[in-house]
């Protein structure tokens, strides 16, 4: 603590006494050169007209020699005091920059000062530099440039945090009680109220809910342990989230924790650093897998991480002035809020900026604000429009321009870009403005070299990857105002839900959805209209409708787009379906982990009940419908539609043996249709351009188009609705654009931790239902993950198994047991442990899993496994017979080697966080295999591709 505070201080001070240096050599040089401007020349007159005198006078001559002298010595001491203030100038303002760029000390570190100066200081200094990003940080610096030399920050950058004592008020435990109800089946919200309050679940509290509620102590027990997202201790200030989905999984996640945790310095058994400050945590997926791999500190998310720059991006977010509202947070600037027109003019010019999760996480808010800001500058010559995914992630932060009868689409747009994109497509409406403009782009031009670029280098041919897309679920996606009603109807919304109340009746609707052939996207496949036939003829005159958007796929994250840019659309398609079983109460249930999503949902719900779109006689008819929102608490198994009946209800998320089905007894006992997101999107759809046009697309079993997240190491990773029978070769080259860095195609991950793994060698296989099926993976939710040759399918399928293991509700015996023995054998051949026999217990205990467990979390978690072992068996016989990982991916079974062409710049050596590799400039390194962690940043780090491992 003692030595954190002298650091600090000298920190505090030291640019501090920089500046005032800087400022006394300022004033030094200056007070020569006024003396050399006003005395000097009357000195330099006078010895010339001694001069003169000289010619004729020797006395004057006597006279004269001194005065030469002392002209001569003080030129000899100005030009010193110039080089020297010169150089104390130049020195003090680079040290003055280097501690205002660097050194400065974040909020709340300032120590040492007088409390007079602190005002000044907070106001002039601490928000003086523009703010960081609001959510990704760029991607991390090229290997061997000097900014991955620093990207590890020094190992004492965590400043305590200030500990919080005294009593626990517990006043919000009754307006909390008063808002979410004290029914048993209102556990789940109030836990979550409390712990959003809280940030933990403190037991006082608890017992306060069970004092004042009607909610046993067992039952807060019970589910307050089951859900993952809920916690019983204190965190830090501050909480690190590290995606451990698919697509992070195979770009290095797991080094990521390893490294966040070395920096910290989290002891073994712990999740908080020593000081308090920051709480690390694991996320089965946070949905933003094109950004691969991923981190979120708060709210803020972080993405094309890597374990070498992930220490500087913890360090950058302390150091932000203020972290929560860093990067901007889509507010119009000081010009746009100065220069609004007086009269508002329909604009020529609309600009869509792209603000899903992804865009968003790429610097969305920054762009948007800047968009603001120059079209406020210009008279609002200009319609900004916040829209959501347009499914083009890997082009993040898009910008789209429509007008004049087309558009044209700006990716990777930064906010230098942002001025000469808006002066290329937006005319400024005065005479006065132009000339502004002018000069202003003049200027720009003489100091700024990055002016020169046209915009055009930022432009997007999307032709290549929308080419074999059909877009039926997505055609609003990335065009409308995700909480514009308005918009929505433009796009022919809410005419499906007009024809279906007003012209058709219940059956009707039913034959329609009958007639396209539409099943599930959510798992199997199921046909959709016989789940709504069943439901609907179940006898009892109370129903229910379930949204599930409980993606918990790994590697997913269709459902959260969806819900993100058009809400509007899967609430219409909720209401269709209720009109069609006859129920009169629904629920949508979305992931907490997608706040966006969840957001955007509730605005849209309280928007379509104040349009007479929900509630009493929806669009003036006889049917009534009301809809609530419900967040999940963090169970992958509550995407199962048991499962996640029991968490509505208040109770732990395990699934319950089927018959009898939801369509017969759901929730609260009750008739209950379940339809995932897509599934309900396609409704709207179907009922405007008819049953006949969906069954056109796709194959003669699987109807219809099919939305996948595609990730992984592909180049054009993102969002894609293609018609079903499309193969995954077509996807693979043709949509993403082929592998990154030219490595080879090696397998693809359909369906997620139920799915399977499908090898290069049949990537001709179609997609569709029957086709994944036969081999061994399922269509599943959408997720699909590319995979290269440095990807290990042994990795793979034990990544998997802890998934489904770690998620297991533990009801069923085989699947507790079942998948904890094969996690088991897993992890030994991974460690070079593994043994004859091994691989057949795999494939035994797998089939049996399959035949015996409960749900379909159980019966499809060894596909993983058994596909692996099918298209890769010869993998598996390496590590157990020869000791070896074809992939060079396994840490137990390879060793790291420097090459013959290292150079010996040594960043290797400073980037390797266990010493293992000794720094000798100029000379061939060597990895000490002792102290080697198999880490992998020497790799990262090496600018010459010097270090290998095998």
């Amino acid at each position: 603590m003692k030595k954190d505070r002298w650091t600090l201080i000298i920190r505090s001070w030291l640019g501090l006494a920089a500046a005032a240096v800087a400022v006394a050599a300022s004033v030094w040089i200056l007070s020569f050169y006024i003396h050399a401007r006003i005395v000097d020349p009357g000195n330099a007159a006078r010895i010339e007209a001694l001069k003169e005198k000289a010619k004729t006078d020797p006395e004057v001559q006597e006279i004269l020699q001194p005065d030469l002298e002392k002209q001569y010595q003080d030129l000899k001491k100005r030009r010193f005091a110039y080089d020297l203030g010169g150089a104390v100038l130049l020195i003090s303002a680079g040290v003055f920059f280097a501690w205002f760029r660097w050194l400065r000390p974040g909020p709340g570190d300032w120590t040492g000062i007088p409390a007079g100066w602190m005002p000044y200081l907070a106001s002039r200094v601490d928000t003086a530099a523009r703010p960081l990003p609001a959510v990704l940080r760029k991607p991390p610096p090229e290997s061997g440039s000097a900014a991955a030399a620093s990207a590890a920050p020094a190992e004492d950058w965590v400043s305590p945090a200030p500990v919080e004592g005294g009593a626990l008020d517990l006043g919000a435990v009754d307006a909390i009680l008063e808002a979410e109800g004290n029914s048993p089946e209102a556990v789940i919200p109030i836990l979550q109220a409390i712990q959003s309050h809280y940030r933990y679940l403190p037991d006082q509290a608890l017992r306060a809910v069970c004092q004042k509620g009607g909610i046993s102590a067992s039952q807060i027990a019970g589910v307050s342990t089951f859900y993952t997202q809920f916690r019983h201790k204190p965190v830090g200030k501050h909480i690190i989230r590290v995606c451990e989905g698919t697509a992070c999984h195979v770009s290095g996640a797991a080094e990521i924790g390893n490294e966040l945790r070395r920096r910290l310095k989290i002891p073994d058994g712990s999740d908080t650093d020593p000081s308090g400050q920051f709480t690390l945590e694991r996320v089965a997926c946070i949905g933003s897998c094109s950004l691969a791999p991923v981190i979120t500190i708060d709210e803020n998310i972080y993405g094309h991480m890597s374990a070498l720059s992930a220490g500087g991006t913890v360090r950058d977010f302390l150091r932000s002035a203020d972290s929560s509202a860093s990067g901007g947070d889509g507010k119009p600037g000081k010009r746009a809020q100065s220069r609004q027109p007086k009269e508002p003019v329909p604009p020529p010019v609309e600009i869509r900026i792209g603000m899903g999760s992804c865009g968003v996480a790429s610097g969305a808010r920054e762009i948007r604000a800047a968009l603001l800001d120059q079209v406020a500058l210009l008279g609002g010559a200009a319609e900004i429009k916040s829209v959501g995914c347009r499914g083009m992630c890997h082009h993040e932060p898009l910008v789209e321009i429509v007008g004049g009868g087309g558009s044209t689409l700006y990716g990777n747009v930064q906010p230098a870009d942002v001025r000469k994109i808006i002066r290329e497509h937006v005319r400024p409406r005065s005479l006065p403005t132009r000339i502004h403009q002018g000069f202003r782009d003049a200027r720009a031009r003489l100091v700024d070299d990055s002016a020169w670029k046209p915009a055009a280098q930022r432009r997007v041919d999307a032709t290549p990857y929308t080419r074999k897309q059909k877009h039926v679920v997505l055609e609003n996606c990335g065009i409308i105002d995700p909480l514009s009603l308005e918009d929505y109807r433009r796009r022919d919304g809410i005419r499906a839900l007009q024809e279906c109340l007003k012209n058709l009746s219940p059956e009707e609707v039913i034959g329609k959805i009958r007639m396209s052939g539409l099943r599930g996207r959510g798992g199997a496949g199921f046909p959709t209209a016989v789940k709504w036939d069943v439901t609907r003829r179940a006898p009892g005159p109370v129903k229910y409708v379930i949204c599930n958007g409980d993606e918990g796929d790994p590697g997913a994250f269709m459902d959260r787009a969806v819900l993100e840019a058009d809400p509007f659309r899967v609430i219409e398609g909720l209401v269709i379906a209720a009109y069609a079983v006859g129920a009169s109460e629904g629920f949508i249930y979305v992931r907490r982990e997608y706040p966006i999503a969840a957001f955007h949902l509730r605005e849209a719900v309280q928007t379509a009940a104040a349009r007479g779109l929900l509630g009493k006689n929806i669009l003036g008819t006889s049917f009534d419908f009301k809809l609530h929102i419900r967040e999940g608490a963090g169970a992958f198994v509550c995407g199962e539609e048991t499962a996640l009946i029991q968490s509505l209800e208040g109770k732990r998320g395990m699934p319950r043996p089927k018959p009898p089905y939801p369509a017969q007894s759901g929730l609260w006992g009750k008739p209950t249709l379940i339809n995932n997101v897509e599934t309900l999107a396609c409704v709207p759809w179907i009922v405007r351009r008819g049953a006949e046009a969906f069954a056109a697309l796709g194959t003669e079993k699987s109807k219809g188009t099919k939305v996948f997240s595609l990730a992984g190491k592909i180049n054009r990773g993102g969002l894609i609705e293609v018609p079903m029978g499309i193969t995954i070769r077509e996807i693979v080259e043709d949509i993403g654009g082929g592998i990154k860095g030219g490595r080879a195609f090696k397998a693809v991950l359909t369906g997620g931790p139920s799915g399977g793994c499908i090898p290069a060698r049949l990537a001709d296989t179609r997609i569709d239902f029957e086709e994944l099926t036969a081999m061994g993976a399922i269509m599943g939710s959408g997720g699909l993950v590319v995979l290269d040759d440095r990807d290990c399918m042994v990795d793979i399928a034990r990544y998997f198994l802890r998934f489904t293991q770690d998620e297991s509700c533990g009801k069923c015996t085989f699947c507790r047991i079942g998948t904890k023995r094969m996690l088991e054998i897993l992890e030994r051949i991974c460690e070079g442990q593994g043994k004859e026999g091994d691989i057949e217990n795999l494939e035994s205990l797998g089939n049996e899993i399959k035949k015996a467990s409960l749900c379909g979390l159980g019966q499809t978690a060894p596909n993983p496994v058994l596909t692996t072992i099918r298209f890769f068996r010869e993998e598996y016989e390496a590590h157990v017979r020869e000791r070896r990982c074809p992939a060079a991916h396994c840490k137990a079974l390879i060793r790291f080697r420097i090459l013959d062409n290292c150079t010996g710049c040594t960043l290797c050596a400073q980037a390797c966080p266990a010493g293992a590799i000794a720094a000798r400039p100029y000379e061939k390194h060597e990895v000490d295999d002792a102290l080697c962690t198999r880490c992998g940043m020497c790799i990262e780090a090496c600018p010459e591709n010097a270090v290998e491992a095998g």
